[in-house]
C-alpha cells in the first residue's frame, strides 16, 4: 500500500500563489476555506540572499490530532494516509480546527463556492445547505489520485493522477509521490536533501517535507 507524501522545495518556491489559486479554482472549497496558502514572512536573511516563501496545507499526519477529536467520525484517514472529511457526517463543531497545530482546518461560511463534488458546472454561487457550517481542508486531491490509480496511472509521475497544485506549480517546487517506494521522486529528494517537517516536536508525523538547503 502506498504512503502518499508531498515534498516542497523552498529553494524553488517563488511566492506566486499559483498553487493557492488553482486549488480554489479546481477544488471549489466551501466558503471561508483556503485549502492551500503561501505564507510570505517578508524579507528574511538566507545564505544566498533569496526570498523565502512557505506553501502550507494539510499535513496528512500519520498521527492526526484532528482525527482523535472528531466526535462524528467525519474525519477519516484513507488508504495511503490521506486525511479527508466526510461532509455528510460533519457537525461543524470546530474541534478539529482547534486541534490542528498547523491552522489548516476551516469551518465554511454560508456565502461561498460550491465544492467540486457538484460537477464540472460548479462555480461561485449560494452554498448548498449541506455544505454550510462544515469543516473542510486539503485532501491531496484524493478523487484525482484514486481515479488515476484506477486507470493504472502513477501519482506524482502522471499529471492526471497528481494534485492540482503539483501539476501547476510554476517554480516546480511541489512534488508528490509514494514514500514507501524507494525509487519515487519524493523518496529520492528526501534522501538527497536536508528536509524538515513543521512542528515535529508535537509528534504528528506529517507527510509534508520541506527542503530548506542542499
Amino acid at each position: 500500500m502506498p504512503r502518499w507524501a508531498m515534498v516542497i522545495d523552498l529553494r524553488k518556491c517563488i511566492g506566486c500563489n499559483t498553487c493557492q489559486y488553482v486549488c480554489m479554482e479546481m477544488n471549489r472549497p466551501p466558503g471561508g476555506g483556503e485549502w492551500r496558502r503561501v505564507i510570505d514572512p517578508g524579507p528574511v536573511a538566507t545564505p544566498d540572499g533569496s526570498r523565502l516563501f512557505l506553501p502550507i496545507g494539510c499535513m496528512h499526519c500519520e498521527k492526526p490530532p484532528c482525527l482523535d477529536v472528531c466526535p462524528s467520525g467525519a474525519t477519516r484517514k484513507h488508504s495511503g494516509g490521506i486525511v479527508d472529511v466526510d461532509f455528510t457526517r460533519c457537525l461543524g463543531c470546530g474541534a478539529c480546527v482547534v486541534a490542528c497545530p498547523y491552522g489548516v482546518r476551516y469551518v465554511s461560511e454560508e456565502d461561498g463556492m460550491r465544492p467540486c463534488a457538484e460537477g464540472p458546472k460548479a462555480g461561485p454561487g449560494p452554498m448548498p445547505p449541506d455544505r454550510i457550517g462544515v469543516s473542510s481542508k486539503c485532501h491531496f486531491c484524493r478523487p484525482i489520485v484514486e481515479a488515476g490509480l484506477a486507470k493504472g496511472l502513477k501519482p506524482g509521475v502522471d499529471a492526471d493522477a497528481s494534485p492540482h497544485c503539483v501539476r501547476h506549480c510554476l517554480g516546480e517546487a511541489l512534488h508528490f509521490g509514494d514514500l514507501d517506494d524507494a525509487d519515487s521522486e519524493v523518496s529520492r529528494m528526501i534522501k538527497d536533501n536536508r528536509t524538515v517537517q513543521l512542528h515535529e516536536a508535537v509528534g504528528t508525523r506529517p507527510a509534508v517535507f520541506y527542503i530548506v538547503a542542499s
